[in-house]
């Protein structure tokens, strides 16, 4: 009978990965859970998450772990794979570090994997449609094969993908909600305002316009927002003679 753990915890990263519709939601520790799953999922090393909405690199913002995938995403600053992810918003293959090349394309970087056990990196876009968020790179101890790693980097870039959808969706909650408490605030503006003006029509035996045109006048004469001005009158904190008068 074929075996379902590997698919059913991959299942549940990715569901965990897109669920970011909470109101406490923080990307630091978010990109950092992240990366512990890719870890998790593909027995690496280390692996960490450069970050930025507009898409220009902000520096680490999720590593697991933390010390030391830190420090190999801070060891890029002259190239390496991470760095290229996010120039060309593209993956980067798996590169053998123990050869040559990786060490005249990446100086600063290689050396310091290597003393740190890593044999192997790739990196793959955190991107949502045209925008590119981030890169997801990974680190593969030295004994890392190459045969089997194009599996691997499929599946990094689908975590890579489903942490571009979760931000992607946070960022369209808050905004979401932003948006509804404004539209909140204006209505119970709005309400306050009719409720003063038909308080003062009312006891001034007047119409609505008259009503709402000395609270205009007073509130420009004194410099306040109209919403204020309603609410003293509301609470009948105003002295109606001077917000007649006005």
């Amino acid at each position: 009978m074929r075996d379902h753990t590997s698919e059913l915890r991959l299942a549940q990263v990715l569901l965990e990965t897109t669920n970011t519709l909470d109101d406490d939601f923080d990307p630091e520790r978010y990109l950092s859970r992240v990366a512990g799953h890719t870890v998790e999922l593909l027995d690496a090393s280390a692996a960490g998450v450069v970050f930025d909405g507009a898409g220009a690199p902000a520096g680490a913002a999720g590593a697991h772990p933390r010390e030391l995938a830190l420090a190999l995403l801070g060891a890029q600053q002259t190239g390496g794979p991470c760095v290229e992810s996010l120039g060309t918003g593209r993956p980067v293959p798996p590169v053998q570090l123990t050869a040559a090349e990786p060490a005249q394309r990446w100086p600063e970087f290689t050396p310091l994997a290597l003393r740190h056990g890593i044999g192997m990196t790739y990196a793959v876009p955190l991107r949502q449609r045209k925008t590119l968020l981030g890169a997801l790179n990974v680190f593969m101890p030295e004994t890392s094969g190459v045969p089997h790693i194009n599996g691997e980097l499929n599946l990094a870039q689908a975590i890579a993908d489903a942490a571009a959808v979760g931000l992607h969706n946070h960022r369209a909650y808050t905004e979401y909600r932003i948006l509804a408490t404004q539209l909140q605030g204006a209505l119970t503006s709005r309400i306050r305002i009719e409720q003063a003006k038909g308080i003062l029509a009312e006891r001034w035996h007047t119409g609505v316009d008259e009503a709402f045109e000395a609270l205009r006048r007073y509130a420009r004469r004194e410099r306040l927002v109209i919403d204020l001005v309603a609410t003293e009158v509301i609470k009948g904190t105003l002295n109606d003679s001077v917000l007649r008068g006005s």
